[in-house]
């Protein structure tokens, strides 16, 4: 699967190769090599190594450290000869960097813009419009803090607006559903379902994980429902013995967007060529 496409984005520390291969069995769509957060500033040259060898041979994202780091020019150099590489994530991305990275990347890799500052929130449209960039992603914790806001309750209502603007500036630019940020409890499952079902409601099309367990209802969350799935065939049913005009069905009227969220459905459960 590529990164657009993805609903998880499994986090593995570049430094701990002995884990790349248990994030790749892991069940996530996607497995991101951090060079960033996860690594010790000692610790950067052998990680790169290590991501550069691994990302050779099997797909795989990864995210680099900033551009205003000493750490950035290196690890792009160590993956321009990644041919599984299926996309680079630029931490604090703002416009400047955004656009100083795209031209440095392999041809035909992608370049995923994490916002998690003010100045990324405040400019999700002109990222999102950038040639190059493939996808936005919010780093929810690192916005907080940049931002100086403390979330409050599992849905942290504080952060709506920020989420709010990367989905309808992914929309608008014609990107991917942009991918939500980390629940950090790795231990209660239904916390993990939970917030990646809020992050879909919420137009996110994918979610960060920290940890393996929360691949499974990550992956669940961001898919079609059998009841969903039933609903969309009925719909499709209904409608084409309508002749394109609105129709009611179990007390619902169904008009062209209804019927349009149907056809989505559908698609994200592979019946594109459902006969209704």
């Amino acid at each position: 699967m590529n990164a657009e496409q993805a609903r998880s984005l499994l986090f593995v520390p570049g430094n701990r190769p002995d884990r790349f291969a248990k994030a790749a069995a892991s069940g996530a769509d996607v497995v991101l090599c951090d060079l960033e957060d996860a690594v010790s500033p000692d610790g950067k040259s052998d990680a790169r190594a290590a991501v550069a060898d691994w990302v050779a041979e099997h797909p795989a994202v990864v995210r680099i450290n900033a551009a205003d780091t000493p750490w950035y020019d290196d690890d792009l150099a160590a993956l321009a000869e990644a041919r599984s590489l299926l996309g680079v994530v630029l931490p604090k991305a703002d416009v400047s960097a955004v656009r100083a990275t795209v031209p440095r990347l392999p041809t035909g890799v992608g370049l995923l813009a994490l916002v998690e500052t003010a100045r990324g929130v405040r400019d999700a449209d002109a990222l999102a419009e950038i040639p190059g960039v493939r996808r936005l992603l919010f780093g929810n914790l690192d916005f907080g803090l940049d931002a100086g806001i403390t979330p409050t309750g599992d849905d942290e209502p504080e952060l709506a607006y920020a989420r709010s603007r990367l989905v309808i500036a992914s929309r608008a630019a014609g990107l991917a559903a942009p991918v939500d940020g980390v629940c950090t409890d790795l231990d209660d499952p239904d916390r993990i379902t939970d917030s990646a079902r809020r992050a879909r409601n919420a137009g996110f099309g994918g979610k960060f994980c920290l940890h393996p367990k929360q691949v499974t209802a990550v992956n669940a969350a961001f898919s079609p429902t059998e009841r969903e799935l039933g609903w969309a065939r009925r719909v499709m049913d209904v409608a084409a013995g309508s002749g394109g005009a609105a129709v009611r069905m179990d007390g619902e009227m169904i008009d062209k967007p209804r019927l349009e969220l149907a056809r989505r459905l559908l698609a994200a459960a592979g019946e594109e060529g459902y006969p209704g």
